[in-house]
């Protein structure tokens, strides 16, 4: 078993011995098993999957870190949402508010106001893609 924790600015989301993690690594998905080679990598906004008892859970989640050990993976992220967490109507409104605050901004205004708006981008797209994903699987 592979013990899983997923940890947010805000709180402890997750904690439990899942069977296998698939993360969304900067350079594609990622999957670990148990007795995987340590490593630390970075994350994507996407969707992390675990699976539990022959049952897959997936979650929304946004940048951050993952440290892999031959028995724990720890993922530190800015977001983490399921699937019940996310509100369609309110996450494509946010879309649509950094899209607008993005095509407003000079071409010579800050560039960490840039990066932080295209990571909230990257946060709700990931989000309205787990939402619209489940939706099509019921």
């Amino acid at each position: 078993m592979l013990q899983l924790e997923i940890v947010t600015p805000e709180k402890k989301i997750f904690s439990d011995t899942v069977d296998d993690v698939y993360l969304p690594g900067a350079e594609g998905e990622m999957g670990v098993l148990e007795l995987h080679a340590a490593l630390v990598t970075s994350l994507k906004a996407g969707e992390l999957r675990y699976r539990k008892d022959g049952e897959v859970h997936e979650l929304a989640i946004g940048n951050g870190f993952a440290e892999v050990t031959q028995h724990k993976v720890s993922v530190l992220t800015d977001m983490a949402a399921g699937e019940a967490e996310i509100d369609e109507a309110s996450v494509e409104a946010a879309i649509k508010r950094a899209e607008d605050a993005i095509a407003g901004l000079k071409h010579d205004h800050n560039a960490e106001e840039v990066a932080h708006l295209q990571a909230m981008i990257g946060q709700s797209m990931a989000k309205l893609n787990l939402k619209r994903k489940r939706r099509k699987q019921i």
